[in-house]
């Protein structure tokens, strides 16, 4: 169902001033002496294998002696400023266990091991090449989601946490037949409202391996969230159906499943849901939210082409004229915010306002 959906390569777009005064008044910024490239100085590599003995395409590096100590020294900084206070007290406490480069996709990310030597206990890290639309994702992902994101950006480096969770296609392919009728349902209910969250807030391309499930034990039964780990495809794309994952090709598995365990007034029912919380995040953030948004609208994330090609698509959706007036991505979602709000907004007559 998905052919020519996505596009097959997406250009990188620098940060611009404004957007790294934005990411400065939200603590964003960090000075590190190491960037993306320095780490792209690997004397070496050797293929990473899994348990299965297929190849993962990450490949583990090895610098030169003389290059090492302070590229793993910085490494150690990156771990503090992110997780801890940025101080050099806890970094005599860490160890790079390895530096891992992907060879697939288009950020090419570095995967770094910190482990504290006192209890064993690790972290990864990643390290990718700054793109205003990851960043952007990123923020939204933090703001509008039921999950907070931390990353951070020094000039053209990204640093980003770890999230943990099954890789989607691994759980599609080795869990998802094994899970109970109950699981199913739930697991159903978080697709439709992941599915809702990536077309309101316009994050394309959420095939089954650019997501995890993330699985909690919550009394007698399991608790599952969706959560988004690529966010390359932040605004970008025209075609409005590439924003739901239910028509892409790969998530085919959750799409009839949930038509089997749901209603369609289910589905309808948790849609309406979702929006209502979306509209109450958008709202308790609206400043920082207006400020990242207005960032979008003085940037160029996506070509013409696609923006013309979006907004003639969600007008024919919702009949909404906000739509077909946006000039931009950031006009767009702007619209879009504004429509969830507009329509979706608790006018809860026992609240006291």
């Amino acid at each position: 169902m998905n052919e020519k959906l996505i596009s097959k390569k997406k250009p990188a777009y620098p940060i611009t001033a404004q957007l790294s005064n934005y990411l400065t008044a939200q603590g964003r910024n960090i000075k590190i002496p190491i960037f993306y490239d320095d780490l792209l100085r690997f004397q070496g590599a050797v293929e990473i294998f899994d348990d299965k003995d297929e190849d993962t395409l990450w490949v583990s590096c090895y610098y030169a002696e003389h290059e090492r100590e302070e590229i793993q020294n910085s490494l150690k900084q990156m771990y503090s400023i992110l997780h801890s206070d940025g101080s050099d007290s806890i970094l005599p406490y860490l160890n790079i266990d390895s530096i891992d480069f992907c060879t697939f996709g288009n950020t090419k990310p570095f995967r770094v091991k910190v482990r504290n030597v006192l209890n064993d206990n690790y972290i990864f890290l990643y390290i990718k090449k700054a793109d205003a639309s990851r960043i952007y994702g990123l923020e939204l992902e933090d703001i509008l989601s039921p999950n907070h994101i931390n990353f951070l950006v020094h000039k053209d480096t990204l640093i980003e946490e770890h999230i943990s969770g099954i890789p989607g296609d691994i759980y599609i392919k080795e869990h998802l037949h094994t899970i109970t009728e109950q699981d199913r349902r739930a697991l159903a209910k978080e697709f439709v409202k992941f599915n809702e969250r990536c077309f309101v807030r316009l994050l394309a391309d959420m095939r089954s391996y650019n997501y995890v499930i993330v699985i909690t034990h919550d009394f007698d039964r399991k608790q599952y969230r969706i959560r988004a780990v690529d966010f390359d495809q932040q605004s970008y794309e025209g075609n409005p159906k590439v924003y739901k994952p239910q028509f892409l090709k790969e998530n085919n598995p959750l799409v009839e499943m949930s038509a089997e365990v749901l209603t369609r007034g289910s589905i309808k029912q948790y849609e309406k849901e979702e929006r209502s919380l979306l509209a109450k995040r958008a709202k308790s953030e609206q400043k920082r939210l207006r400020h990242l948004i207005l960032c979008m609208k003085r940037d160029e994330i996506s070509s013409p082409e696609k923006i013309k090609q979006l907004k003639l698509g969600l007008f024919d959706l919702t009949g909404d004229v906000k739509f077909k007036r946006a000039r931009n991505m950031g006009e767009l979602l702007k619209a879009a915010l504004d429509f969830v709000i507009r329509n979706y907004q608790n006018e809860n007559p026992y609240i006291i306002k």
